[in-house]
C-alpha cells in the first residue's frame, strides 16, 4: 500500500476534459487527491483494486490512460499491467506506474511489463500532468496511425476484390463468347475448371510438381482454365459446328484455335500494358493444351516436360469431359469408358504421373460431372 503524500496542489487553470484517465490505488485518500488534481483536465475513473481496474479497462468505454499503483492487496500493479498487456482490447492503453516504490529494480520491472512511464511519489502536479498529456498525445497519434493503417488495409482489400471481380467477369464474358459459337456448354467450362483444380491438388505434393503447384498457382489454374478454347471464336461455323468428321484441311484450320487463343490473350495483355499472372497461365493453356506427351500433338509438337504443366493438366481434364459429353458427331461415353481411354493414353497422350493421379481421384471427376450435367 502506497501512502506517500503529494508535494503540492493542482494548478489554478483548468481546461475541459479531453480524455479519460483511470486511477488505480487501494488508498482512498490517494484516489481523492488524484481525482481533485485530474478532474480539472480529464474525465476521471477510479478503482480501488486490480479486478475493478481490469473490469473498467475491458468495458465498452475504456480509459485512454491508466495511472497504476504497485502495492495493492490480492493483485498488485505488476499483475494488473501484465493482464492489460495480454488482452488485445487493452494492450494499447498506456500505463503509468504511480508509486512510492523508488528502487531501480522496481522501475525496471514496471517498464519491462510494458508501462510507458514510472513516476514516484511524492509527485509534482505540473510534472505529472505534463507526462500524462505527453502520453495521451502519443496515444492519439498511435491511434490515428493504427486507424489509418486499418483504413488503408480495408481500401487495399476492397480494391483487390474489385480487381478479382473484374478478372472473373472478364473471363466469363470471354468464355461466353466462345460458348455461343460452339456446341459445348457453360457446364463444360465449369467442369473442366474443377477437374483441373482437383487434379492439381492431388499432384501438389508430388516431387515433380511441388515446386510449382502451390496455393497461388492452383488458384491461377482455376481462374485460367475457362479460357482454354477461347480461340474457337476465330474458327468458321462450317468447321466448328460440322456434325461429321472434319477433312484434313478442315482439321488444320480447327487446330489454329490454339494460336488464335494465345494471340487473343496476348492482345489483351498489350492493351493492359502489363503482365497479369492469370493471363500468362491462360496463354499456356490455350496454346498448348492440345500437345501430347509423345510429341504428336499440336501446334508445336512439344513432348514431355517441354509442355507446360498447366497445359498437361488441362489436356487430361478436357479429354475426359469431351469423352463423357454427347456431341452431334458422337454419343457420350460412360465414366468407366472415359477412364479407360485416359489410362490407355498414359505415356503417349498424357503425362504418366498425371494419369496415375487421375486414376486415384477418378471418382472425384465423376462427382463433378454429376453435379454439373449438361442441359437435357
Amino acid at each position: 500500500m502506497d501512502n506517500a503524500p503529494f508535494s503540492s496542489s493542482p494548478p489554478e487553470h483548468a481546461q475541459k476534459p479531453i480524455a479519460t484517465v483511470l486511477v488505480v490505488d487501494d488508498t482512498p485518500d490517494n484516489l481523492t487527491l488524484m481525482g481533485s488534481l485530474l478532474r480539472e483536465h480529464f474525465q476521471v475513473k477510479v478503482a480501488n483494486h486490480g479486478e475493478k481496474a481490469l473490469k473498467i479497462a475491458l468495458s465498452d468505454t475504456p480509459p485512454d490512460l491508466i495511472l497504476l499503483d504497485i502495492t495493492m492487496p490480492h493483485m498488485d500493479g505488476y499483475e494488473v499491467c501484465r493482464r492489460l498487456k495480454a488482452e488485445p482490447a487493452t494492450r494499447d492503453i498506456p500505463v503509468i506506474f504511480l508509486t512510492a516504490r523508488s528502487e531501480p529494480d522496481d522501475e525496471r520491472a514496471g517498464l519491462a511489463l510494458g508501462a510507458v512511464d514510472y513516476i514516484t511519489k511524492p509527485i509534482s502536479p505540473p510534472i505529472l500532468l505534463a507526462r500524462v498529456n505527453t502520453h495521451l498525445a502519443l496515444k492519439a497519434t498511435s491511434d490515428f496511425l493504427r486507424d489509418k493503417s486499418a483504413y488503408l488495409e480495408r481500401e487495399v482489400a476492397m480494391r483487390t476484390l474489385e480487381v478479382q471481380v473484374i478478372q472473373d467477369v472478364t473471363i466469363m464474358a470471354m468464355t461466353s463468347l466462345a460458348e455461343t459459337r460452339d456446341n459445348e456448354t457453360g457446364n463444360h467450362i465449369r467442369r473442366t475448371q474443377l477437374y483441373v483444380k482437383t487434379l492439381a491438388e492431388r499432384l501438389r505434393h508430388h516431387s515433380r510438381f511441388e515446386h510449382l503447384l502451390n496455393d497461388r498457382m492452383i488458384e491461377l489454374l482455376y481462374k485460367s482454365a475457362p479460357l482454354h478454347d477461347i480461340g474457337k471464336i476465330g474458327i468458321p461455323d462450317s468447321i466448328l459446328l460440322k456434325p461429321g468428321k472434319l477433312t484434313v484441311e478442315e482439321f488444320e484450320i480447327m487446330k489454329t484455335h490454339t494460336t488464335l487463343g494465345r494471340s487473343a490473350i496476348e492482345d489483351a495483355e498489350r492493351r493492359l500494358g502489363m503482365r497479369v499472372a492469370f493471363l500468362s497461365v491462360s496463354k499456356e493453356i490455350a496454346y498448348s493444351h492440345q500437345e501430347k506427351w509423345d510429341g504428336s500433338g499440336y501446334p508445336e509438337g512439344l513432348a514431355g516436360d517441354a509442355i507446360p504443366v498447366s497445359a498437361r493438366l488441362m489436356a487430361v481434364a478436357d479429354v475426359y469431359d469431351a469423352l463423357i459429353s454427347k456431341r452431334v458427331y458422337k454419343p457420350a461415353f460412360s465414366h468407366d469408358q472415359a477412364c479407360g481411354t485416359i489410362v490407355r493414353g498414359k505415356g503417349n497422350h498424357f503425362d504418366p504421373d498425371m494419369v496415375d493421379a487421375f486414376v486415384d481421384i477418378a471418382e472425384d471427376f465423376r462427382c463433378i460431372a454429376q453435379k454439373y450435367p449438361d442441359p437435357a
